[in-house]
């Protein structure tokens, strides 16, 4: 008798609002047992409420900047359900600055949560993830593939993700898979929608660089995301994709073109 094939777990850092909620939603809907870890329960329960139907998720909370309750919560995890498929490190902070104006508690915070968070889950889940032969996917950003203005430290710790899939993707490369998303600005939360609202001059200023014209919607990166985790890109590994309309296929030059008729 044909017996139908366990259920794919993942795990979503940062799943309490905006790209990680939109993440676990894909997971969710494409048939995966979802674990949605972050620090605040109510949001994360909040995210597993507006879930799709029939979606089977679950809350857990932890701070992936403490190395123990990371560790506690992927071993949890793979005890809980029998196996870990993917982890998707999307837990990330962003908090404007340059180099000499930036807060050190500001520049703590996105470290430790950034870079440290990244590493600390994927040093956890990487024993689980050999035994399904399974992958990982960070959620870096176009800041990682070049510099933004007042990002300094934001943009530093985003290159370290980068620059983490690639080494992880040459060490385990015979074991699991490790590859990249890199978004633009995506519309994550209302404040976002309300800054780039047709009309306003940051919006126009966006449409003159990004090819598209339009900022990107959660739902479209977290459909590359769920691409990277399938069997569909068994081969794909080390790979940086740009979820960004366009902006970095751009050199950065204004578009002359039409701007002289």
């Amino acid at each position: 008798m044909n017996q139908n094939p366990p259920r794919r777990v993942a795990v979503i850092t940062g799943a309490g609002s905006g790209i990680g909620a939109a993440i676990a939603h894909r997971f969710a809907a494409d048939g995966h047992i979802v674990v949605l870890v972050g620090r605040t329960e109510a949001t994360l329960r909040q995210t597993a409420q507006e879930g799709p139907d029939g979606a089977d998720m679950h809350p857990w909370v932890a701070d992936v900047a403490d190395q123990d309750a990371v560790t506690t919560a992927m071993n949890g995890v793979a005890e809980r359900f029998g196996r870990l498929d993917v982890l998707v490190n999307n837990a990330g902070v962003a908090i404007p600055g340059t180099v000499d104006r930036i807060g050190m508690d500001a520049y703590r915070t996105m470290m430790s949560t950034n870079i440290d968070g990244a590493f600390f889950a994927s040093r956890a889940a990487l024993p689980h993830l050999r035994s399904t032969r399974g992958c990982i996917v960070n959620i870096g950003s176009v800041g990682a593939l070049g510099g933004d203005w007042g990002q300094a430290a934001y943009d530093m710790t985003k290159a370290a993700v980068a620059s983490l899939t690639n080494v992880m993707a040459l060490d385990h490369g015979r074991e699991i898979r490790v590859n990249a998303v890199h978004p633009g600005v995506t519309l994550s939360r209302q404040r976002l929608r309300d800054v780039f609202a047709e009309g306003t001059a940051v919006h126009q200023r966006f449409v003159e660089r990004v090819p598209m014209g339009r900022p990107g919607e959660p739902a479209e990166v977290a459909a590359v995301v769920a691409f990277l985790a399938s069997d569909e890109a068994s081969y794909l590994n080390g790979v940086h994709i740009p979820v960004d309309g366009g902006l970095t296929a751009a050199n950065g030059q204004a578009d002359l073109y039409r701007a002289n008729g």
